[in-house]
């Protein structure tokens, strides 16, 4: 297995590569010859759409190029909330430019190599470093300022359970959009809730607010249809 990176290198990650380079990643699946790709890279600015879009159509063209089998993470970002509940066969209807980004690379993905599995997914958790723990400890701490909206609601996924069905598909045929995501639905707010328990925080200290208020235009309630477990079970389990 390589995997790579862009600025810092991980254990599992010793393979330095800049997706916004259509060469580069070209070069890369040349010359390694992998039997899959999983890209689940995204941009450290979520608005950066040279890596969200522009990479991912670098990697799709690459893998269609050396018939390499890929697996594509995706994002719930993808749309608007006006439905709420999404099955697999949704229409993307993004409201802002992170999810328009990454619904913009499911289009070349799909167009580019049909075999792909394109993989929907929610807010991911577990392990204790997730981007969302990070941000309630650092709320609770008073590091940062700000709040968990409690009309965000998502079906939040364990990272291992995500990186489980990836895993699963990468050795498969599955073709097109599949949601990956738990079974639960929270709340953001009721997620941070969760972790402080878990972490031995006091819930009481996580900070509260509502997105419509705070940051109006933002999706608020997405739900994809899964069939994972829950947050209510991943969270109360030791890591």
């Amino acid at each position: 297995m390589t995997g790579t990176y862009l600025r810092r290198p991980g254990e599992h990650a010793g393979e330095q590569l800049d997706i916004r380079d259509a060469g580069a990643v070209r070069a890369c699946v040349e010359r390694i010859r992998p039997a899959v790709v999983v890209h689940a890279a995204a941009g450290r600015d979520r608005d950066d759409w040279r890596t969200n879009a522009d990479g991912a159509a670098h990697v799709a063209v690459a893998c269609a190029a050396a018939g390499v089998r890929l697996v594509h993470v995706s994002s719930d970002a993808v749309f608007s909330g006006r439905a709420v509940d999404y099955a697999e066969s949704a229409e993307p209807d993004p409201i802002h430019r992170y999810g328009a980004s990454k619904a913009a690379a499911e289009t070349a993905v799909r167009a580019v190599v049909p075999t792909a599995a394109v993989v929907r997914t929610s807010l991911i958790v577990g392990g204790g470093d997730g981007g969302h723990e990070t941000l309630t400890h650092d709320l609770v701490a008073g590091r940062v300022t700000g709040a968990l909206f409690t009309d965000q609601i998502r079906r939040p996924v364990h990272v291992d359970d995500l990186a489980d069905a990836l895993l699963e598909l990468a050795a498969g045929d599955y073709a097109g959009v599949l949601n990956v995501a738990g079974a639960d639905v929270l709340s953001r707010y009721d997620l941070g809730v969760l972790v402080a328990r878990r972490d031995g925080l006091d819930p009481a200290a996580v900070p509260a607010a509502r997105a419509a208020e705070v940051r109006p235009g933002l999706p608020t309630d997405v739900r994809l249809r899964t069939r994972l477990r829950g947050a209510g079970e991943f969270m109360t389990a030791a890591f």
